[in-house]
């Protein structure tokens, strides 16, 4: 693995990931820098971008969303945190990949969370995981004890006791991820941009359902406290289709989870599956407050 720096501690600035000047950067007001460096590992290179002052935090985006898309929830915990974010494989401004497996984007955070315990080796940071980037926070945890100080998991890592892509479900997903890739397309060559094909996505989701069936057993190994911030209408508030079994689906693997876990922070929004878009400050807020007694429910 080997690492390049590019644009980096240009003083007095703060450059924005999301837009970009000729140069790849873009600088803003106020007096801070955003450090950019990217990672190559696996055949692929992963940009990491670093902003803001106190308590170290790395957020990890989840499946179809980039850093780019996080900019809300990552200006907010600036004003706190030192926080790194970064793109998966074939996500923003990433290179694509040969393989699009689970195992392959926690490589990824993996060479993320190597290279800044080689930079700053003092301090463990928060480790937040939105979605996919959830589920890859929990495998990293585990396999990596005393890595990280706390966990702050939203909208995913929830061991769900049945399969979301079941064989009635799957023309809907199916077609759901066709459209979305086709969508998609306008996105190319942007920092929002996603690489992956609709058969790709579709993989993933099952491949995914596979493993949240067996993470209860990544959760009894991690001794480090953990938060979760989950959104009570998963999959939308329409009473028809198979919003209504996904929903009780995702529910029912939280009450699972805290049954096993109970020192687990639960909190709930009353959202979709996109709550880190549509309510990050109320995230933002929650992972502020996540050294609080754990245990405590929110709503």
């Amino acid at each position: 693995m080997t690492t390049k720096t590019s644009a980096i501690e240009v003083a007095g600035l703060r450059k924005s990931y999301g837009d970009h000047d000729d140069d790849g950067e873009r600088a803003e007001r106020g007096d801070r820098t955003m450090r950019h460096f990217t990672i190559h590992h696996d055949g692929v290179t992963i940009p990491v971008s670093r902003d803001g002052r106190g308590r170290p935090l790395v957020l990890c985006p989840g499946l179809n969303s980039t850093q780019a898309d996080l900019h809300e929830l990552t200006e907010l915990l600036w004003r706190d945190h030192d926080v790194v974010t970064f793109d998966l494989r074939g996500h923003g401004l990433a290179s694509a990949a040969d393989r699009y497996s689970f195992e392959a984007f926690l490589s990824d955070l993996v060479a993320v969370m190597t290279e800044l315990g080689r930079l700053d080796p003092p301090g463990a940071p928060v480790l937040v995981g939105y979605s996919l980037g959830a589920d890859l926070a929990v495998h990293y945890a585990s396999e990596h004890p005393g890595t990280v100080a706390e966990l702050v998991l939203i909208d995913g890592a929830n061991p769900v006791p049945e399969p979301f892509i079941t064989e009635a479900a799957l023309p809907e997903f199916r077609a759901m991820w066709e459209d979305l890739a086709t969508q998609q397309e306008a996105e190319r060559g942007t920092a929002r941009q996603v690489l992956l094909t609709a058969q790709e996505i579709l993989d993933l989701n099952l491949e995914i359902d596979v493993i949240r069936s067996e993470i209860l057993d990544r959760y009894r190994k991690i001794d480090r406290p953990i938060s979760m911030i989950m959104s009570t209408s998963m999959a939308g508030d329409s009473g028809e289709g198979h919003a209504p079994r996904f929903n009780q689906n995702w529910r029912a693997g939280v009450g699972r989870l805290v049954r096993e876990q109970p020192h687990i922070a639960m909190s709930w929004l009353d959202a979709d599956h996109r709550l880190v878009f549509t309510h990050a400050p109320e995230i933002a807020q929650i992972i502020r407050s996540a050294q609080g007694p754990a245990g405590q429910a929110t709503s």
